[in-house]
């Protein structure tokens, strides 16, 4: 599930959830400072240019398939750098968001939120969310100039995973790995795994 919102309106939704009493906000974007006040409640909050991006917690699958990408791309990090899990980037006042994983340097962790660009961006794609991962989420991921940004698709009979790269401002399709074959990653960091691992209940 996801529900865009604004001070006055309800973009999109199914079924509404208003923790920040937004129509209250007197019509002015939520910023940064206004998500600062809410509640640990499981779900996921962003921002788009004022507009409130609320995801429910993610279900069970996803959370495995993060949680194992997590674990290789942390086994293959360097001490310079580190692997984060649903960190928040303060792109800026009004542009927040929550990608499922990153890789940054080690010290842009000194602050509450990352404040520069990661040097990977990866997210895990649901039905509700693919397409604006595809679109909405990459222009952003561009805008701000992370330079490589991954989507993996959890399939569990077709998983795959695409990469883009940052080439004059615009993202370019430099890999697409589907199933049991391996993908290998050169940036930030050598790394190389298999969409299938992600999703096997088996042996990895």
């Amino acid at each position: 599930m996801m529900v865009v919102m604004t001070g006055s309106r309800v973009a999109h939704r199914r079924g509404r959830h208003d923790p920040l009493g937004l129509e209250a906000l007197g019509g002015r974007p939520p910023t940064i400072d206004d998500l600062n006040r809410l509640p640990d409640d499981g779900y996921r909050y962003e921002l788009d240019e004022g507009l409130l991006v609320v995801s429910a917690a993610p279900a069970n699958h996803h959370q495995v398939v993060s949680s194992r990408l997590h674990l290789f791309l942390g086994n293959a990090c360097p001490p310079s750098m580190m692997v984060l899990a649903t960190p928040g980037l303060a792109i800026s006042a009004v542009q927040f968001r929550v990608p499922d994983l990153v890789v940054v340097r080690g010290e842009d962790t000194e602050s509450r939120y990352i404040e520069r660009p990661p040097l990977l961006v990866v997210e895990i794609a649901s039905p509700s969310t693919e397409r604006y991962d595809r679109s909405r989420k990459k222009e952003v991921y561009a805008d701000f100039g992370i330079p490589d940004y991954w989507i993996v698709r959890p399939d569990r009979e077709k998983p795959d995973v695409t990469v883009f790269q940052l080439n004059g401002g615009k993202y370019e399709q430099a890999d697409y790995v589907v199933g049991a074959a391996t993908f290998t990653a050169r940036r930030p960091f050598s790394v190389a795994f298999t969409p299938g691992a992600l999703v096997s209940s088996g042996p990895r």
